[in-house]
């Protein structure tokens, strides 16, 4: 695949300085990562400015330099340089031209907002394979291309990144593609560029207050999938003040949208919820008229999330019925309250959730509690080098479970010890009802230790993760696998002594 430099920045502003008829065959936006003929964007980062890399991008045969400013080296007297005024927004656009516009060959779906958004996309999917239809997954647990799957290093790639995707997407002839966009991947415009068929809004709950700083710099960000620059269908739901805003920006625009919620003006709306053990048996309200059917997930919050899937799916063009079949069959969410297998006899119910907000760690401990008939006791930690604010705020929403064992995350080039004492800041209230243990391994053995028969253990924060970050060193460490194995040997232990 190769294009001119005309044809690759089609429809950006620029100036180019040298050959316009110069080919590319490829992108890069890491020096490291320039292979011989490819067009290198110089991207002004937080850290790192990308025209400091420029030689060596050239060094490594780069023919092409698009830059926010001209630089001047000394071996670039061959390479054509490109200068723009944004260069993330042209790197969006470029890749979109170099890669055909492959979103257009299928129906994108984006979802946005803090918490839901893996649990929406996923049974997204279960609707579109219930209808016979190929499907595209992108997100925080990985990427699907029908059942192939592949790690993802961002839960929204990078522009070059995403548009190869939905090109490998495009070439295996998927129907609906189900992606998270992140609100970095909004504010640093990786989507730019792609067209969405449905964008939808889950909510917005305190996170990543280190990088957008305000609650409202935060709503911005993800609201730009509901402006004019990302025309589309809309699912919105209203049960904050943000989606609330969301849905009168759209009506304003007077574009098709589908509003969710447990509030009453809602057009999705349940009517009654049967909370169970394994299952959740809801009526819906669906724009006046009624559906009973129950669905193999737990949780309030998981009705929120099976509220938005069936919004989108009405605006994918699918018949209630066929949304009802699908949900009703879904599977497991991978580290969504996802039970974990243990000895039959020990009466505990053990859970593990990504949950790593405030908002998402209260809402994954009420779930819990409604579930079991004893107590629940919580397993969480708070990651290093992110926002630190929100620690507190966790601290106080893990007592809403009987005991807590606070723990470790994922501390990367933090002090765990540092963070634990954050985090109890807003455990003053819970004197006498949590405990530290910074070892995450024993931690989830302590609370195991503790449990009773009909209590429940929920572990927090990591989810579908199989490592552990410590300083800059990735360790194998999956909640799971852990919790399976020293529950089991817990067991053993028992058997023995008896």
């Amino acid at each position: 695949m190769a294009q001119t430099c005309k044809e690759l920045f089609e429809g950006v502003e620029c100036t180019v300085l040298g050959n316009p008829d110069d080919q590319v065959t490829g992108l890069a936006y890491r020096s490291d990562a320039v292979k011989p003929g490819d067009a290198f964007f110089c991207i002004v980062g937080l850290s790192t400015d990308g025209h400091s890399f420029a030689q060596d991008a050239i060094d490594r045969g780069a023919k092409v330099l698009v830059v926010e400013r001209k630089v001047y080296l000394a071996d670039a007297t061959d390479v054509t340089e490109v200068v723009v005024k944004d260069s993330r927004k042209a790197m969006a656009r470029a890749s979109a031209n170099f890669y055909r516009h492959p979103s257009r060959a299928f129906d994108l779906v984006g979802v946005t907002g803090t918490n839901g958004k893996t649990t929406t996309t996923y049974l997204v999917e279960s609707i579109v394979r219930e209808a016979g239809k190929r499907t595209g997954v992108i997100g925080t647990v990985g990427v699907r291309i029908g059942d192939a799957a592949q790690k993802s290093s961002r839960t929204t790639p990078e522009s070059p990144d995403l548009q190869r995707m939905f090109s490998d997407m495009r070439d295996a002839h998927v129907d609906v593609v189900a992606m998270e966009v992140s609100s970095h991947a909004l504010d640093l415009l990786r989507t730019w560029g792609a067209d969405f068929a449905v964008t939808a809004f889950t909510n917005l709950t305190q996170d990543h207050l280190d990088y957008h700083h305000t609650f409202e710099a935060y709503f911005e960000a993800k609201a730009k999938l509901f402006s004019k620059d990302y025309p589309a269908k809309r699912v919105i739901c209203i049960d904050d003040a943000w989606g609330r805003e969301l849905l009168r920006r759209c009506s304003a625009a007077e574009e098709a949208v589908i509003s969710t919620g447990f509030a009453q003006d809602a057009q999705i709306r349940p009517v009654e919820v049967d909370y169970g053990l394994g299952s959740t048996t809801v009526t819906l309200d669906v724009r006046g008229a009624r559906h009973t059917f129950t669905y193999p997930l737990v949780g309030a919050f998981n009705v929120e999330n099976v509220m938005t899937a069936f919004g989108i799916g009405l605006q994918l063009g699918f018949s209630a019925a066929d949304i009802i079949d699908a949900l009703s069959g879904a599977g497991q969410v991978p580290g969504r309250l996802e039970r974990v297998a243990g000895p039959a006899e020990a009466g505990i119910g053990v859970y593990v959730d990504y949950a790593h907000t405030p908002d998402a760690l209260k809402k994954a401990v009420d779930s819990i509690r409604d579930l079991t008939s004893g107590r629940t006791i919580c397993v969480f930690g708070c990651g290093g080098d992110r926002d630190a604010t929100k620690r507190p705020i966790m601290g106080g929403a893990a007592l809403d479970a009987d005991y807590v064992v606070v723990t470790s995350d994922n501390p990367r080039t933090e002090d765990a010890l540092a963070i634990i004492d954050d985090i109890l800041v807003g455990m003053v209230p819970g004197e006498g009802r949590y405990e530290v243990e910074p070892d995450r391994r024993r931690a989830i053995e302590r609370a195991l230790r503790i449990a009773r028969p009909g209590d429940a253990v929920l572990i927090a924060g990591k989810g579908h993760e199989d490592y552990q970050i410590i300083g800059t060193e990735v360790h194998p460490f999956d909640d799971r696998i852990v919790a399976a194995q020293e529950w089991e040997r817990i067991a053993a232990s028992a058997g023995e002594e008896a």
